[in-house]
């Protein structure tokens, strides 16, 4: 195991270290860090935000609730739709130094293989992600929550699309490994996880009222490591594809420990919100963890 080069469903990565979906904007990072961020760009490869078929404008606010130990959010995956991302974000996210794997999210098949057909058509795409935690609008069931249901999803899109299909799972189910299986069976190439923990935020005032302006919102941050770390053992046991772990990582021990699970890559999602260049050096950490080791197993 090294932090060394490493090729993931064909495609070449310097390193292990990637960001997780929305947590990290490299246009706006570019705007503030021009080249330099370029010359030293924090991960291996850029996953997009959520994108979906027409715009959004996200949740109302308040949209943010730290906890002692986490962040929870509720920010509605607002983007610019299918049109604005290939017109607008794409071509900037094309200029980055790593390869670009786009994530995509409907609410139904149809607007799933939608979004997959349009975004294989374009070149600068290396690999799609499927955020599978989307209610259903007929049966009101998170998509990937049901391996029945999200088999048969991946199922559609797969023929779809000539790129490494990645289905990032929702933790919100009774048994993620068995939903990791149903992903596998129909053709992901890949797996990601885990996405956000259910969460509620009650109001500062004291009235038992919520105080996201949705209700409700993801749980990220440290809290959510033990759970990301269980969840990634028992899918790695379950099947052979590669999986992206990702779960509270703030430190290169932390992403040392997704590897040791089964992971094959680590994904940095909150700690970017804390510090812009947390990327860069857990990677660097875990370079240096790994080179240690190698060198004490000699």
């Amino acid at each position: 195991m090294s932090a060394a080069p490493v090729s993931f469903c064909g495609i070449e990565l310097a390193h292990p270290v990637l960001n997780g979906s929305g947590t990290y904007d490299a246009i706006a990072a570019l705007e503030v860090f021009g080249d330099a961020l370029l010359e030293d760009f924090p991960f291996a490869a850029f996953v997009s935000k959520t994108i979906t078929l027409e715009p959004r404008d996200g949740n109302p606010p308040p949209r943010l609730y730290e906890t002692p130990a986490g962040l929870i959010n509720s920010i509605g995956l607002p983007n610019k739709g299918l049109r604005g991302y290939l017109a607008q974000d794409l071509p900037r996210l094309a200029g980055l130094p790593v390869p670009l794997i786009t994530n995509v999210m409907g609410s139904t098949v149809a607007e799933v293989a939608a979004l997959v057909e349009a975004v294989d058509a374009q070149p600068a795409v290396a690999a799609i992600e499927l955020n599978v935690s989307c209610p259903n609008v007929k049966t009101g069931l998170d998509l990937g929550a049901d391996p029945a249901e999200l088999g048969g999803l991946v199922a559609a899109v797969r023929p779809l699309t000539v790129r490494p299909l990645i289905v990032k799972l929702t933790p919100n189910t009774a048994d993620v490994a068995r939903v990791a299986q149903a992903a596998e069976a129909a053709g992901a190439d890949a797996v990601s996880l885990i996405n956000t923990l259910r969460a509620f935020a009650p109001h500062p005032d004291g009235s038992g009222s919520p105080w996201l302006g949705a209700g409700t919102g993801g749980m990220s941050g440290p809290a959510v490591r033990a759970v990301a770390l269980a969840q990634v053992t028992a899918v790695a046991r379950r099947v052979a594809v590669p999986i992206v772990g990702m779960g509270g990582v703030a430190s290169g021990a932390h992403a040392r420990q997704f590897l040791d699970a089964g992971a094959s890559l680590v994904a940095v999602g909150t700690e970017s919100f804390r510090d812009p260049a947390a990327g860069a050096r857990i990677r660097r950490e875990l370079r240096e963890i790994l080179a240690n080791s190698d060198v004490l197993t000699a």
